[in-house]
């Protein structure tokens, strides 16, 4: 405030002070003044002069006459809004900490049990005709599998141990290719803008882990919507500077390519936005959502190295910005040929090992249905001793990532000094560590999500082999 604009007395005062917040500090001064109080302090909401709300620390001095009357006080005010901000995302950071550990956890352990459900489930239904009678009832526990599945993705990616495969690529190019499918899942009474892109620098992320960004924030808009509406998306590049970080308090200095979702729905409250990430929270009617959608996408972000940040008003819609930092790195290559697909597996010898013996036991089932000789070990030590006591070659190690005694990187590695090349391909329900990832950029190796189809087992297979093959020659 200019000195003209500040009132001649405390009422002027008084009036700055949030209506919620009025009467108490109102009550506490008060009181603070009967019982003869030197000094009086209190956090409240103070508007500013252009109308917006500070929190601010304010620190009163009674002052008394010459018989000890209070007659006025004199005091300061600190704005700590910034402060408060920082306070409360760093306990929100440690809540989402605390709870994605224990959804971490869960989801392995149900990856492992859903692995056996789902591929056994894949595998009955191979042998079963549409027509038969049992093939509806195994119909039923494949698709319910898949729901359980896309359930404890989301946990993972929540939890940010889902296991990633980045790519630097341009954003603008896979919105784009998206569009036709979001338009479907918005439904045709909603509008679907994209605004031109053009010349956006290149992330490094995982493709598939962004198009379910999107499809989320797709949902959540036309959710705010029910009767029609607007969803833009947009695509820049933006330069943060130190002035601009500053108030996004989470947000590093930096280039970033900005990814932005808005939608004309009827908005969110303060209270409602400021639990949205948060796993199992949802305005949703009962049996209409999982609350589970908003903290996926909170996840996978964090995940990603990005930020995301929202803007919401009642009646006024809805805006989710993402920012994921801009790589110098060259595009990533396409995806690989079908040269996989005409791989003989006859001659080809693949050392399995899992220290779940009904995951163990279909993944063996599996390649060995389609022409693989395959070893098995139930944990790394036992698997050393296969691989010593085979006489001939050994073209591929199939090994579980995440082991007791043992994890599949350390056995690998073990493996590969005894047999060098050694192609590997980790299979796991999370990768929990920074170690395990770095498992995963080595050279030749892949890796399958549990849980995995027989299809998509052989596959990775089929493509890790011949293209360890092609190098090789």
């Amino acid at each position: 405030y200019t000195p003209e604009e500040v009132g001649p007395d405390i009422a002027w005062w008084y009036e700055t002070i949030h209506p919620d917040d009025r009467e108490r500090v109102k009550t506490n001064i008060n009181a603070a003044v009967e019982r003869g109080a030197e000094s009086w302090s209190a956090e409240y909401r103070c508007r500013r002069a252009d109308g917006t709300y500070a929190s601010v620390f304010d620190r009163g001095y009674v002052l008394h006459d010459g018989d000890g009357r209070p007659t006025r006080m004199i005091g300061a005010m600190m704005d700590v809004t910034q402060r408060l901000e920082l306070e409360e995302e760093l306990r929100q950071a440690q809540k989402m900490e605390a709870v994605g550990r224990l959804a971490g956890g869960v989801a392995h352990d149900f990856n492992n049990l859903l692995t056996v459900i789902s591929g056994r489930a894949h595998m009955l239904l191979s042998r079963l005709k549409p027509g038969e009678p049992m093939h509806r009832d195994v119909e039923l526990i494949q698709k319910t599998s898949q729901r359980a599945v896309a359930l404890t993705s989301q946990l993972l990616a929540f939890s940010r141990k889902q296991v990633v495969q980045p790519r630097v690529l341009e954003l603008g190019p896979l919105v784009a290719d998206l569009v036709p499918m979001l338009q479907r899942m918005i439904g045709e009474d909603m509008e679907l803008e994209i605004e031109p892109v053009q010349g956006t620098g290149r992330v490094k992320v995982d493709p598939s882990q962004m198009q379910q960004v999107l499809m989320n924030l797709a949902v959540n808009a036309r959710d705010a919507m029910p009767s029609g509406g607007r969803v833009r998306l947009s695509v820049r590049d933006v330069e943060v500077d130190e002035a601009a970080a500053l108030h996004q308090s989470n947000l590093p200095p930096g280039p970033y390519v900005a990814l932005a979702v808005s939608d004309t729905g009827t908005g969110m409250s303060e209270e409602t936005t400021a639990h949205i990430f948060e796993p199992f929270f949802t305005t949703k009617d009962q049996g209409k959502g999982t609350g589970l959608g908003l903290s996926t996408v909170y996840g996978i972000v964090e995940q990603s190295r990005g930020h995301i940040q929202v803007q919401s008003e009642l009646g006024r819609g809805t805006t989710f910005t993402i920012h994921l930092p801009r790589v110098e790195e060259p595009l990533a290559s396409g995806p690989p040929t079908d040269a996989a697909r005409r791989l003989r597996t006859t001659s080809r010898t693949v050392l399995v090992v899992d220290d779940e013996p009904e995951v163990l036991e279909l993944a063996t089932e599996i390649l060995r249905r389609v022409g693989y000789s395959v070893l098995e070990a139930a944990d790394g030590a036992a698997a050393l001793e296969v691989a010593r006591r085979h006489e001939g070659r050994i073209h591929l190690l199939v090994t579980d990532m995440v082991m007791p005694g043992m994890s599949g990187r350390d056995l690998a590695e073990r493996l590969r000094a005894l047999r060098d090349a050694l192609p590997v391909l980790y299979i796991s329900g999370y990768v929990q560590d920074a170690s395990a990832r770095a498992a995963l950029a080595s050279e030749h190796s892949a890796f399958v999500a549990k849980p995995f189809t027989p299809e998509l087992l052989t596959d990775r297979v089929r493509e890790l082999l011949a293209s360890a093959e092609a190098e090789t020659g």
